[in-house]
């Protein structure tokens, strides 16, 4: 089947796009390798269901690379591909505006935090 797209911006959205996928992928660009287990407590939210089809579906896109040790108990890793590592300053740019966000919205006046920052300092 061939698939078009109308901007580039939609095949960015068809590979990174949805609620996990960013927050998984900015968790792994700013810890390196993650288990699952890691990722589940960085991302409280996620289900363990989603969260396995969401590294599924990053591994199939060549976005991630999942690293299985040979031991007893199995040990399972996963990191930023070559590939996926070009995803960087996208990945900081979103981090960077919803950091942005938060601060507007909390100078507005709105009830809203942010449980933890992305390493980026927003310019007050």
């Amino acid at each position: 089947m061939n698939k078009t797209y109308n901007i580039g911006v939609e095949a960015t959205i068809d590979v990174i796009g949805g609620k996990w996928k960013p927050v998984i992928l900015c968790h792994l660009q700013n810890n390196g390798l993650m288990r699952t287990s890691a990722l589940k407590r960085a991302i409280p939210t996620i289900t363990q269901k989603m969260l396995t089809q969401q590294l599924r579906e990053l591994e199939k896109d060549g976005i991630i690379n999942r690293i299985v040790y040979d031991q007893v108990p199995p040990k399972v890793e996963y990191e930023l591909s070559e590939y996926g590592q070009s995803l960087g300053k996208i990945l900081s740019s979103l981090c960077y505006w919803g950091e942005f966000h938060v601060e507007k919205m909390h100078q507005q006046g709105e009830s809203v935090s942010l449980a933890q920052q992305d390493y980026i300092n927003i310019p007050h």
